[in-house]
């Protein structure tokens, strides 16, 4: 089932959201993408759990998927044939973005996609190419804190810092940092989202 947040019951105003994981809040109250609307660009780097690229499509946008996987592919596919809406899909490696015209793409979102990438360089590289200038690109991954423990102290090998170190190498600049998901039972946030806007050309 595709996730998609309602303003009213009628469709009178309605707004369709990124989602960023269960229980989180969406990018209609966190605004990290900007205006979808009026046939904007807008990539879901990995599809993720949440079909981002639907939303992107509902919200106005002219929405790409990306992911290596031809099941994901195929279920994106029918996803948006039976919402009836348009996603442009490519099955390819996240890291391979020739198909994309360089600089016409107004937001890309990796979210839960990209945390286990080796070669991250390369992949940002990609999105810095496709990217407008200052123009975001959106990245959700579980936080680094989230799995701290003995045998694993900080939890996962990227650090926040080897985040922040990694883009700025590939010139982007991290604008927005939230972590989410602590409170309650749960003392450590589960999530880390990271804005960071294109600089250069």
């Amino acid at each position: 089932m595709v996730r998609v947040h309602h303003r009213d019951d009628d469709h009178t105003g309605v707004v369709f959201a990124i989602k960023y994981g269960s229980g989180l809040p969406d990018d209609a109250e966190l605004r990290l993408c900007g205006d979808l609307g009026d046939g904007r660009r807008a990539v879901e780097l990995g599809i993720s759990s949440e079909y981002n690229a639907l939303a992107m499509a509902r919200a106005g946008a002219k929405a790409i998927a990306v992911d290596p996987d031809p099941e994901q592919i195929a279920l994106t596919r029918a996803k948006a044939a039976e919402h009836e809406v348009s996603v442009q899909c490519f099955e390819t490696d996240l890291a391979d973005l020739g198909d994309i015209t360089s600089a016409t793409c107004d937001v890309v979102v990796a979210n839960r996609t990209i945390g286990d990438v080796d070669d991250l360089g390369r992949l940002f590289r990609q999105v810095h190419r496709i990217l407008k200038p200052e123009r975001p690109f959106v990245i959700v991954v579980d936080h680094p804190f989230a799995t701290v423990s003995d045998e694993s102290p900080y939890g996962t090998e990227r650090t926040i810092g080897g985040w922040h170190t990694s883009l700025a190498r590939t010139n982007f600049r991290v604008d927005r940092l939230l972590e989410l998901g602590a409170g309650g039972a749960a003392p450590r946030p589960s999530t880390l989202i990271l804005r960071a806007l294109k600089e250069g050309s």
